[in-house]
């Protein structure tokens, strides 16, 4: 199978394809998914075969004897991102809402302010609010198109009733990859500040060819204050596993971290497990890196295709398969580019407001999906504004 291949994936309880009638009023008939972050593309051959071995044996009890599985979390997290992890330092969560539903809870009090980088993935607000913490927003500076960090606004912001920050690293929904310079000063913001970082890393592995993501967690003198969170998930398209990694090197945090765990009686789910052992192998990694190659081609085509129309800016894609499109130059009300994307181009992808402040004048697009599905939005979307060309 090609990443070309299409593959019908309405009436499989897909959210992003059965639920976009539903959620955008876009046609299930010649509507085109674009919001929810999965893909539209198979995983590697050797995650299909893990559960062939699961379904051929026929028995789905306990999951034990894990060795193999941090194992090949070590190996993945050596080899690819030249960050060395313990067994110890490992917790399996139900995904990566859930590790920072988790962290929220281990590591903060009601009423604690929590910071985040707006706009920024939607649902850290969710937890955040749904825990009777206090949301903060520091908003991203967009700098010709490019969002970079304003430590000098933020620290000005800071009041001392905040005790969290939660990264996105790589940025979703920007796309950025953060440098090292940036990361060292995000450290150091969290030093003045004296807060936790949360680091969400679930798209380090989806970066563009000629971009380097680096982890938070090799920055020296940081580990005292860093939770890392990670996952197989979006890597190779497995989110319905719900499996997700908490990796605390501190033995501290990772003691109060665990005492949350056993409270709350969470234990993995064995199918993910099984995928992500299959899946952090040297087969999987081959995978990703055709993956990656596939992925900056149809960002290209989707980036080309919206400079042509004018008003419209798509940021320039680092990291992850998420095109963040502003429509601020159109000089359009929301509501009325809304419009145009899902009742003209037929087209369901996700509003900005939910991402925070800043996010008001974007729409996300998905373009985790075969080559002809992008082109197809491409046009639909010029067809659309063709007004304004």
């Amino acid at each position: 199978m090609t990443f070309d291949t299409p593959i019908n994936r309405f009436g499989t309880h897909s959210v992003k394809w059965d639920s976009m009638e539903a959620f955008y009023g876009v046609p299930a008939k010649d509507g085109i998914a674009m919001w929810v972050a999965d893909m539209d593309f198979r995983p590697p051959t050797c995650v299909q075969k893990a559960l062939e071995g699961m379904l051929a044996h026929g028995v789905y009890g306990y999951y034990g004897d894990d060795a193999a599985y941090l194992d090949a979390i070590r190996w993945w997290m050596q080899t690819r991102h030249g960050w060395t992890v313990e067994r110890d330092q490992i917790f399996t969560t139900h995904g990566l809402v859930n590790g920072t539903a988790m962290c929220v809870d281990a590591f903060t009090q009601p009423g604690d302010g929590i910071v985040l980088f707006t706009p920024i993935y939607h649902a850290f607000a969710r937890v955040i609010k749904g825990a009777g913490r206090q949301v903060v927003e520091c908003k991203l500076a967009n700098v010709n198109g490019r969002y970079e960090m304003d430590f000098a606004a933020w620290d000005a912001q800071m009041t001392g009733k905040e005790t969290m920050l939660i990264l996105c690293s790589p940025h979703n929904p920007g796309g950025r990859v953060w440098t090292v310079a940036e990361l060292q000063g995000v450290a150091d913001f969290c030093a003045r500040h004296n807060l936790l970082l949360v680091s969400d890393e679930i798209h380090h592995d989806l970066v563009m060819p000629s971009q380097k993501h680096t982890v938070m967690a090799t920055l020296p003198g940081i580990s005292e204050r860093l939770v890392m969170m990670t996952a197989t998930t979006k890597t190779f398209n497995i989110a319905g596993a719900h499996s997700g990694n908490v990796i605390i090197a501190d033995p501290k945090l990772r003691a109060r971290f665990a005492e949350r765990m056993n409270a709350m009686g969470i234990s993995p789910n064995s199918f993910g497990m099984f995928m992500a052992t299959a899946a952090y192998s040297p087969e999987g990694a081959a995978w990703v890196d055709t993956l990656c190659e596939y992925l900056a081609g149809n960002a290209k085509i989707f980036n080309d295709g919206i400079a042509q129309i004018p008003g419209l800016r798509s940021m320039p894609l680092e990291a992850t398969y998420l095109a963040w499109v502003d429509f601020t130059g159109t000089g359009m009300a929301q509501a009325e580019f809304i419009e145009r994307v899902e009742k003209q181009a037929k087209i369901a992808s996700n509003h900005g407001t939910p991402f925070g402040a800043g996010g008001e004048s974007f729409l996300r697009f998905n373009l985790a999906t075969p080559r002809a599905v992008v082109v197809e939005a491409v046009q639909r979307l010029q067809a659309a504004f063709a007004d304004l060309q």
